[in-house]
């Protein structure tokens, strides 16, 4: 199992610079997302530059992007039987053996 561990900032940052790559690849200028969106222009240029935005401006910027549906998944149930619900369940959780120590219960040529 492997865990990826980011701070909020590089999450932040990481979906700011995605939503202005996509903005970009839309050949969208700043000014017209904003207009488009209902978001302040402002607001769009602090998003993009620091990742800080209301949830309400996100999703209005994502649905003029094309890519509110996205958001259907966030913090989703997981029916993954590997992973823990939260990191405190992973350090809560009582360590299971992983190989036999000793003969006990073996039939070593008999």
């Amino acid at each position: 199992m492997t865990f990826i561990l980011k701070t909020t900032e590089e999450v932040r940052l990481g979906v700011a610079g995605r939503f202005k790559a996509r903005r970009l690849a839309m050949n969208l200028p700043q000014r017209d997302l904003a207009r488009r969106s209902g978001v302040a222009l402002g607001s769009l240029k602090r998003f993009e530059r620091e990742g800080l935005i209301s949830f309400d401006s996100m999703l209005s910027l994502a649905m003029v992007l094309g890519c509110l549906e996205d958001f259907d998944s966030l913090a989703a149930e997981s029916h993954s039987p590997q992973l823990p619900p939260s990191l405190d369940a992973l350090l809560e959780a009582p360590r299971t053996r992983r190989r036999a120590t000793g003969r006990r219960g073996r039939n070593h040529g008999l």
